[in-house]
């Protein structure tokens, strides 16, 4: 039995967490807390996004999913690119970041609504038998894609948070798993 989620799943429950973390984000909550809820959601994102550009768009295009789908994902991923670097460049207390924050929440928002009413049920039409394999192949490269980001905090000295201990708590157990199910003699 594969442990890999099916890759429609996991881009949903992407989407189902970040949705999340945005709606913890309010105008009057802490900065210390607004700078920690941006930076994991802003991460989140980026990782989310190159592994949909690296994996599961060019799958999609192969299997013959609806290509005006998934070319229109390219420049929605790049304005929420753009707002995260914009978000990333301001000091924690700028006016403006807020502003900017709420903008990139209405970019996702769109995105997320796209992809699940067209992208993600004609890719589980169109792909049903490679979804899972897919799925693994997703879960490995986020699991790649995380290793720099751990780093980082590590060398900053940021202190372990509820923020951080999710995104490197899943990662963990995803790795441990994968790890396990390797070495009782099973392929990847």
């Amino acid at each position: 039995m594969a442990i890999a989620p099916l890759a429609t799943n996991m881009i949903r429950a992407d989407h189902t967490r970040v949705l999340a973390l945005f709606h913890r984000y309010k105008p009057s909550t802490a900065v210390a807390l607004k700078t920690a809820l941006a930076r994991a959601i802003c991460t989140s994102l980026e990782i989310h996004a190159e592994i949909e550009e690296e994996i599961f768009y060019p799958a999609c295009r192969e299997a013959g999913v609806d290509v005006d789908v998934v070319e229109k994902s390219f420049p929605e991923h790049a304005e929420i690119k753009t707002c995260i670097a914009q978000l990333r460049a301001l000091d924690a207390g700028d006016p403006d970041r807020d502003r900017l924050f709420f903008e990139l929440m209405n970019h996702v928002i769109h995105h997320v609504a796209d992809e699940e009413s067209k992208l993600l049920p004609d890719a589980e039409r169109a792909m049903a038998d490679r979804l899972r394999p897919l799925g693994a192949q997703m879960m490995k490269r986020r699991m790649m894609l995380h290793v720099p980001v751990l780093q980082q905090l590590a060398q900053r000295g940021i202190r372990w948070n509820p923020l951080v201990a999710g995104v490197a708590g899943t990662t963990v157990v995803l790795a441990l798993a994968m790890m396990a199910r390797n070495g009782r003699g099973r392929s990847a």
